[in-house]
């Protein structure tokens, strides 16, 4: 192959350049900025650990109801968590003493929490099982 040795690229180099180039298939990210891969390892490492999340309407409803988490009563909610998981179930309401929370066990995050007072009619809708702690 002849190279051009001016401005400007030959047929042959755009043709190697462009061609021949070993293509890395571009990472697909999330809104968030994550690639499948990251959240894939983020949320293995997250289980391996058991460790729970909150979301932020969790935490906002934490707040408004004056909940507030004992370490005993947070190791039983992951507890609860897990034993959910071994079951099967991907929406859970887990009971710990008189509070309730709605936990998505495959991502490990507490959706929602309230005490038994804001539990007037006593249904809960959206779980497929329920883990009593």
């Amino acid at each position: 192959m002849q190279v051009n040795q001016n401005q400007f690229l030959s047929i042959e180099q755009l043709k190697d350049q462009y061609l021949n180039q070993a293509r890395k298939p571009e990472t697909a990210r999330t809104r968030d900025g994550f690639s499948f891969q990251e959240i894939l390892e983020g949320k293995t490492a997250g289980t391996a650990e058991g460790t729970l999340r909150f979301s932020k309407h969790a935490m906002n409803r934490l707040a408004e109801r004056n909940i507030r988490l004992t370490d005993d009563q947070l190791d039983r909610l992951n507890e609860g968590t897990m034993k959910a998981d071994r079951k099967g179930i991907k929406d859970s309401l887990i009971m710990v003493d008189e509070l309730a929370f709605i936990v998505n066990v495959s991502s490990s995050t507490v959706i929602t929490a309230m005490d038994n007072n804001r539990t007037d009619e006593q249904i809960f809708t959206n779980i497929d099982g329920a883990v009593i702690m």
